[in-house]
């Protein structure tokens, strides 16, 4: 019993001790572009997402092979910058027309990530790594 009084004091003693110790925090100022690209990507992903979430894009997604989740999952895991391209190409396509072109960009980054091994959704593809 005394030493387990002895081992819990020492234990007290070491873990006060190292409560007392400064702890640094580092922080920095955020530039209003900074606010704004967050925003601005956060807004295209929505954009490109409720696209991808239209009944005949998923239908068209799914003549080519590809599950509506894993394009999005997809969309999800790529940069800002290509969420961004996407997002701009879903802007020009006409209203109710052909996303033919739009899905065909979906479809090439698809596979493109899938040759450099970042995914696996196509079965003929082989990973580069």
């Amino acid at each position: 019993m005394k030493t387990i009084k002895r081992l819990i004091s020492s234990l007290l003693i070491v873990s006060m001790s190292l409560a007392g110790l400064p702890i640094s925090a580092q922080a920095g100022i955020v530039s209003t572009e900074e606010v704004i690209s967050t925003e601005a990507a956060a807004a295209n992903l929505d954009r490109v997402s409720s696209f991808l979430a239209r009944q005949d894009v998923q239908q068209a997604l799914q003549e080519q092979g590809i599950s509506a989740q894993a394009a999005v999952d997809r969309v999800k895991a790529m940069s800002d910058e290509e969420v961004a391209a996407l997002a701009g190409r879903v802007d020009q396509a006409p209203a109710g027309g052909s996303v033919l072109g739009i899905l065909f960009a979906v479809f090439v980054i698809l596979l493109v990530t899938d040759i450099l091994g970042l995914t696996k959704v196509f079965p003929f593809t082989r990973a580069a790594r």
